[in-house]
Parts: structure tokens; sequence; C-alpha cells
């Protein structure tokens, strides 16, 4: 099993989940798919095991991902043109239509010009925390 850590601007999110998987999940490989470098090379520092940056890597690591395997990042990287325009459409199809299983973290709808009707609001810490307790009941 493969787990894809997805993110962008400053890759901020995906590096907490990556700090937080290295303790509770250590035997997982993941990998680290930014849209820009800075967003790769910080979660290559929180301890990913591979990164791969910008559309193409995100196109390729998304229709190369298995069932058994899982996408995980903020819910930008379903919406074309989130995070300022630097999720393009093509990333974003390229994550939804991947065999892989996918945990979204919601975040602020001024953020991410979207809200989901029923969640809960939280910090992205919190969020982190339930994505790492789906993430041990997949694994």
């Amino acid at each position: 099993m493969s787990l894809y850590v997805v993110d962008g601007q400053g890759g901020g999110i995906g590096r907490s989940l990556i700090e937080r998987l290295r303790v509770e999940l250590p035997q997982v490989q993941i990998v680290a798919v930014g849209s820009n470098a800075m967003a790769t090379a910080s979660m290559l520092k929180a301890g990913a095991t591979a990164g791969a940056t910008g559309e193409n890597a995100v196109i390729y690591c998304c229709s190369h991902a298995r069932e058994q395997d899982v996408i995980i990042g903020p819910i930008g990287i379903v919406l074309a043109n989130s995070m300022l325009g630097e999720l393009t459409p093509k990333m974003a199809q390229a994550v939804s239509e991947s065999r892989a299983y996918k945990v979204l973290i919601p975040v602020q709808a001024s953020r991410s010009h979207a809200a989901i009707v029923g969640v809960e609001e939280k910090t992205i810490a919190q969020y982190i925390e339930d994505a790492i307790t789906i993430l041990k009941g997949i694994v």
C-alpha cells in the first residue's frame, strides 16, 4: 500500500499529516506530491519516502495509484483552480478519477471557496487527527 499526500501552497497540511503518519504508521510508504516545489520540499522534510512536483507528477501518481492505495490532502485537491489557482483542472480531475481511496480534509470556505454541509467546524490539527484515525483503520 502506498499513501499519496497531495498538497500545494506551502505544503503545511501535507507536512503536518506526514509528521503524524511517521509516528502512527511508520511502515507505510508515503509519496509527497506537491503542486509546487515548496510544498514538496516541506513534505519531504517531514519524512515522506519520496516526492514529486507539478501538474504532471499529480496526474502520473494519481493515474498509477491502485485500489489499495490512499490519496490524502485538503479538499482543494479535487476542486479545479483551488489554492489560488495552483490546483489546475487536470490535477483535480486526476485526483477525482484515481482508483485510490481518498481522504479529504475540509478547510475553511474562504480558502477552498466551498463548504461541506454537515461537516463540523474544527481546526486543521483536529481534522488531521481525524484523518490519521481513518488511515489507521484502512491500514
